[in-house]
This record gives structure tokens, C-alpha cells and sequence, in this order.
């Protein structure tokens, strides 16, 4: 260390509390990327995993788990959610939803019927007519779609024809809008290759992806060593110019 001066006790602290923060918030990241490759993972093989009975999981579904459910009931076939999200654009279609009123019980579940491709034109595609007797669905009893900030406030109840269209459906202002409760998770249908809807098996990581999160723990683990490199850049050992030596030796 004979080429840098001793830094102060204030510079060498804040460089290694900094430093400890940095990796500190890249390894987090990278137990986030884990954590969410480990749902997906999850997520496609409860595809295949066998059916649950859904009065077991309907209230408290586990955390970590998308148990495949049967369900009966009927649609309330006029009441449609579109959610017309910014990831479709590029699709120019829509999200479809429908309240489910189950046999013998009050909340409603809210059925993920699928992604419905736009039309080519602003308009959002032409939803097709529900049943309107008794079905029997199955699929994947997953949590309801992400939500965020829409400007304006609640969409919903300012529309006053059906479907109804929202850039995010909140369960909660959905519950306001149908007046009655609804399960905390919704259900996605399992793939049909005769249906309309395109119904893919993967999660909404859109916003943050796992590798997203990578790309994140490297940026702090970066800051880290920035820290560490800026502080022995600062403190590194000056030599004297030429000039200045020349000076010195011309003194008698």
C-alpha cells in the first residue's frame, strides 16, 4: 500500500457501508430472479398436476402453489371484463374476464377466459356470446392480474356499458362494480385448441422479469466496486511532475 495515503476513518466507513449496502441489494435481486424462476417452473408443471377439489384452496390458496381446480357454475354473461393492458398493444387485442357465480355459494369467481386478438382496428374485438345455463370449468387458480395507477381514478365506474374496459382490474374495484365479493385468485381455463381464446401457461412478469433482476444485481454489484475503486483512486499516492523536481534542484 506504499503507493496511496491512509484514508480517513469517515471516507474508509462510508466506502464500506456503501459497498456492504450494494452487494447487499444485488444478492436480494438475485434471490428475487431464483424466486420467480422457481414460480414459473412451478407454474408449468401444474399444468399437468391432477385436479383439486376448490373448496380447499377457494379462501386460502397457498402462496407458492396454482392448485388445478374444478369448478361448476354459471357465467353472469353480461357482465365482461376486458382489460385492454399496454403489453397487448403490440397485439391489438384483449384480455377477456367473466364473474362466475358458483352453485351454493355468494362470492363470485372471476374466469380468466383467455387473450382475445384485436381486429386490426382501435376498437377492442368482438367479445362472443357467453352460456348462459350451468358449466363445468377447470384451469389453474392463479392470482388475479397485476394492478397500478390509471389516471382518472376508477374506469370501471365511470362505464355504464358492458363490457367494460380497464388498462388494470383491481378485484377490489371489480367487487364494487358487481356488488357482490370475490374470491381472492381467479381462474385461468385450461388451454382448448377449438376455443377463440389464445390461453398461454406462463405468469405477468412483465415489469420485472427474473432476467431483469439479474440485470439489477449486476448494476449494484458494480456500485460496489465503483466504491472501492474510488476511493483508492482518490487516495492514491501523487508523483511529483518534472516540472516541480526541476524547480526544487535549481534551488541553491
Amino acid at each position: 500500500m506504499s503507493g496511496f495515503r491512509r484514508p480517513s476513518w469517515w471516507a474508509l466507513l462510508l466506502t464500506v457501508a456503501g459497498a456492504l449496502l450494494f452487494v447487499r441489494l444485488g444478492v436480494w435481486q438475485l434471490h428475487r430472479a431464483d424466486f420467480k424462476d422457481d414460480l414459473l417452473r412451478r407454474y408449468a408443471a401444474a399444468a399437468a398436476a391432477p385436479l383439486q377439489d376448490f373448496a380447499g384452496v377457494a379462501d386460502t390458496p397457498p402462496a407458492d402453489g396454482f392448485p388445478r381446480v374444478k369448478v361448476d357454475g354459471h357465467y353472469l354473461a353480461d357482465r365482461v371484463y376486458l382489460l385492454d393492458n399496454p403489453k397487448h398493444d403490440r397485439r391489438g387485442g384483449v384480455q377477456v374476464y367473466a364473474p362466475l357465480a358458483l352453485d351454493g355459494h355468494s362470492p363470485l369467481l372471476l374466469v380468466d377466459l383467455g387473450f382475445l386478438p384485436g381486429n386490426g382496428s382501435d376498437k377492442p374485438p368482438q367479445v362472443p356470446p357467453l352460456p348462459t345455463g350451468k358449466v363445468s370449468l377447470q384451469g389453474l387458480y392463479v392470482p388475479p392480474p397485476p394492478v397500478g395507477f390509471e389516471m382518472g381514478g376508477n374506469a370501471l365506474a365511470r362505464q355504464t356499458q358492458w363490457p367494460k374496459s380497464s388498462i388494470f382490474l383491481d378485484p377490489a374495484q371489480v367487487a364494487a362494480d358487481l356488488g357482490r365479493g370475490l374470491y381472492p385468485r381467479v381462474l385461468a381455463l385450461d388451454p382448448d385448441p377449438a376455443a377463440i381464446y389464445e390461453r398461454e401457461r406462463n405468469l405477468d412478469f412483465s415489469s420485472m422479469p427474473p432476467a431483469r433482476h439479474r440485470a439489477y444485481a449486476f448494476q449494484w454489484f458494480t456500485f460496489a466496486l465503483a466504491a472501492v475503486v474510488i476511493l483508492l483512486v482518490v487516495h492514491r499516492k501523487r508523483k511529483p511532475r518534472k516540472s516541480d523536481s526541476a524547480k526544487v534542484d535549481d534551488v541553491p
